[in-house]
């Protein structure tokens, strides 16, 4: 090796070879079906040092002995190696449309005396259910009150547990919540100066539940909305393909399929959807 490829290898406190990262790699790919490439090394690293420090041991290659026999630990790296990056109202013309094309609908059903089901099914910290409830709700809050007494349920659910932990309590900085509209930041926000929370009304609207996509899933609902956005780029093209036609089933006939502005549907599930927007699709076909 060279004397400036020498500076430049990063300086790390525990031994890293690529073996250990090929194998945490492997583990992660076999249960969550998220790639791990070599480019992702000091990403990885950097997410296990903390577990390999509080563990007692002296090197990455120990700890993956160790989380290839203890199950819990492999959940607690697995927690930390999830990427979980979200915003509210995070590509917004998702939740514009949702608003005019279903809500209407959606809202008179439950007027009606009819039963809604949402699915947010990659929620992360919270911010995505809590945008979406935000947004058709409005800022009328005792029409939301009334509609939430209604026959309508909100099911939020991520694989990790630390982010669920977050969003279920609501708790958010004022910088999180600097992208809510100012009007539904009246409405739904409560609190002073940086120690803010969604209000309870929301909070008690959405059931956030732990849920591994590729895992079994103890779902018999259809549902008349899916938001299922950004987490897809983690995954390689036949297990896109799967996740892909589980969640198609899960969706009625005429209910709105929405992805991330990155992602897309693949030829087989595509034939089920129009597409009526940006990573926004009917589904017109079961």
């Amino acid at each position: 090796m060279t004397g400036a490829a020498l500076s430049r290898a990063p300086i790390r406190e525990f031994g890293f070879e690529p073996a250990d990262h090929r194998a945490i790699s492997r583990m992660v790919y076999d249960e969550l079906g998220i790639l791990l490439p070599d480019g992702k090394a000091q990403l990885v690293y950097g997410r296990v040092a903390p577990r390999v420090r509080a563990c007692g041991l002296s090197s990455v290659g120990e700890y993956v002995k160790l989380i290839e026999r203890d199950a819990e630990e492999r959940a607690r790296v697995f927690d930390a190696l999830t990427t979980n990056h979200t915003s509210f109202f995070r590509e917004s013309h998702h939740f514009d449309d949702f608003c005019e094309r279903m809500w209407p609908r959606l809202a008179d059903r439950l007027n009606q005396g009819g039963r809604v089901r949402l699915w947010s099914a990659a929620c992360s910290s919270g911010e995505e259910p809590y945008t979406l409830l935000m947004a058709a709700l409005g800022t009328d809050r005792a029409a939301a009150q009334r509609l939430l007494k209604r026959d309508i349920k909100l099911l939020a659910t991520d694989v990790s547990p630390s982010v669920l932990t977050t969003a279920r309590a609501g708790r958010y900085s004022a910088q999180t919540l600097r992208t809510v509209p100012g009007a539904l930041h009246k409405t739904w926000v409560q609190g002073q100066g940086d120690n803010l929370s969604v209000d309870p009304m929301l909070r008690e609207a959405i059931s956030f539940l732990p849920l591994n996509l590729l895992g079994d899933w103890p779902i018999k609902t259809q549902f008349d909305t899916i938001f299922c956005r950004n987490v897809m780029i983690y995954f390689d093209e036949p297990t896109k393909a799967r996740l892909q036609a589980r969640l198609a089933d899960r969706l009625e006939v005429g209910g709105m399929f929405y992805i991330g502005h990155s992602e897309r549907l693949v030829a087989d599930v595509a034939k089920r959807f129009e597409c009526v927007g940006r990573t926004a699709y009917l589904k017109v076909s079961a």
